[in-house]
Formats: structure tokens, C-alpha cells, sequence
């Protein structure tokens, strides 16, 4: 009899184990389908797009439609990021098809997204056309130290061949593009760092490894030159919620 009890005893302990761990991986599931559709990157970047996610025992599904081919990275990338999240499975398309790469509907799309990581610019009021490699940027800015570092950042793109920058400089300066005290997830930033890099031919090459806690970067890697290393602390200073970076890359 005591026997019997302690075998149902044990039974009821193990099902009261499965039960939680099953209740605790339900939640977690909750919390990373919750945690995508308010972050940064989903309300900034995909908001206009067609994007749904399922998580199952951490390995996420992500279905639907976007406009742009770097939409589809953007959304795995901060997925991926994400606490508890352990697989991505990216089922994305993208709306009428991806264009040639460094076709001038391809340079288009990937400088819109750039300009808008930075907020030290005003990539949602700029105007960007691309015509053979030349790129025209028209709209208005709040001063001339605002355009320069525009044209800076747009001729650094891979597959522009040069830029005319057709801007204006506002009479009356405007307020600062970068809100002050806004929250923005972890994992935002480091997707939008990611890119950052890449898309600037200056930094595309550096194997670097990025660490995000509560806005503060960490970037470890190799560069050639102390220039190099600058000039990787430069391209994300400006990225959308960074506090402050920890440059640890080393010259090789």
C-alpha cells in the first residue's frame, strides 16, 4: 500500500511538472509574440507591413507580406534577439517581388531604410531618387551641418555612384530628430546596428560583435587602423536609442 502511495505521489509530482513547464513555455510564447509587435523596429520600420508571428516553444514562425527585401531581415534579425526566442523561421515575401541587387529601385529602398536608422537625419521627410547610380535627395533639413552629413552617409552606400544633394536648410530650425527619453527594445538597436554597417561601404567589411543592454553597445572585433575603429563608432552613435558605446574592437 505505502508502495502504491508513493508511485502516485511520484506520477502526480511529474505531472505537476509538465504541467508547469508546459504553462511556463505557453507564457514565454506570449511574451515574445508580444514583445516583437511592440518593438522599435515593428512599429517603425514594418508598420505599414503585413506581418504575422507565431511562437511555439521558442521557435518562432514569422508569415505574411513586406515591401521591401531589407524589411525581411529586419524582422528576423529582431526576432532572433529576442529573450526565449531559440529559431526563426522566416516565411516572409516581399510585396511585388525583390528588385535587382544594386538596381536603381534596390539602392531606393535600402537608402530609405538607412537614412531613417539615423537620427541625426530626417530619413521619413527626405525625398530619395536614384537614376543610374545618381542619387537625388530633395526635401528640407535643419541646418547645413544636417545635409552634408546626409550626402556623407548616402554616397557611403554600396552601389551609389554619386549625389546630388538638392536639399534646403530651413529658416527656423527644427527640433531634434532623436526624442528624448524614448524606449527602444534592445533588440531593436542591434538589428538597426547590424544594418547600419552593412549598408555603409566603409563598415560592411569589419567582422564585428554587437552586445546591447539597455541602450549601451558593446562592439568587439578586428580593424586595420584606429581610424577604422572610429569610424565604426561613428556610423551607429547616431542609431536610434543608443545611450552610449563601448568601442572594444582591436587593430589587428
Amino acid at each position: 500500500m505505502k508502495k502504491e502511495v508513493r508511485v502516485t505521489l511520484i506520477m502526480g509530482a511529474v505531472l505537476l511538472l509538465i504541467l508547469t513547464a508546459s504553462l511556463f513555455a505557453q507564457e514565454t510564447d506570449r511574451r515574445i509574440e508580444s514583445a516583437f509587435r511592440n518593438s522599435y523596429v515593428f512599429n517603425t520600420y514594418l508598420k505599414g507591413d503585413d506581418i504575422q508571428i507565431r511562437s511555439q516553444d521558442g521557435v518562432v514562425t514569422l508569415t505574411g507580406t513586406v515591401s521591401a527585401e531589407i524589411h525581411l531581415s529586419l524582422a528576423e534579425d529582431t526576432v532572433a534577439d529576442l529573450p526565449g526566442v531559440k529559431r526563426v523561421d522566416n516565411r516572409l515575401t516581399v510585396k511585388g517581388g525583390i528588385p535587382e541587387k544594386n538596381s536603381d529601385a534596390w539602392i531606393r529602398m535600402r537608402l530609405k531604410t538607412m537614412l531613417m536608422m539615423h537620427s541625426n537625419l530626417d530619413g521619413a521627410n527626405t525625398e530619395v531618387a536614384v537614376q543610374d547610380g545618381l542619387v537625388t535627395l530633395r526635401g528640407e533639413v535643419s541646418s547645413q551641418a544636417e545635409k552634408e552629413l546626409t550626402t556623407e552617409y548616402v554616397k557611403d552606400f554600396d552601389g551609389v555612384k554619386d549625389v546630388d544633394n538638392q536639399m534646403t536648410v530651413a529658416k527656423t530650425p527644427r527640433q531634434e530628430h532623436r526624442s528624448v527619453g524614448e524606449f527602444i527594445d534592445d533588440a531593436s538597436i542591434k538589428s538597426q546596428i547590424k544594418w547600419a554597417l552593412l549598408f555603409h561601404r566603409g563598415t560592411r567589411a569589419f567582422k564585428t560583435d554587437i552586445t546591447v543592454e539597455k541602450g549601451v553597445v558593446t562592439v568587439t572585433g578586428k580593424a586595420k587602423n584606429a581610424a577604422e575603429i572610429e569610424l565604426v563608432s561613428r556610423r551607429i552613435g547616431d542609431i536610434h536609442g543608443v545611450k552610449a558605446i563601448h568601442n572594444r574592437m582591436i587593430i589587428e
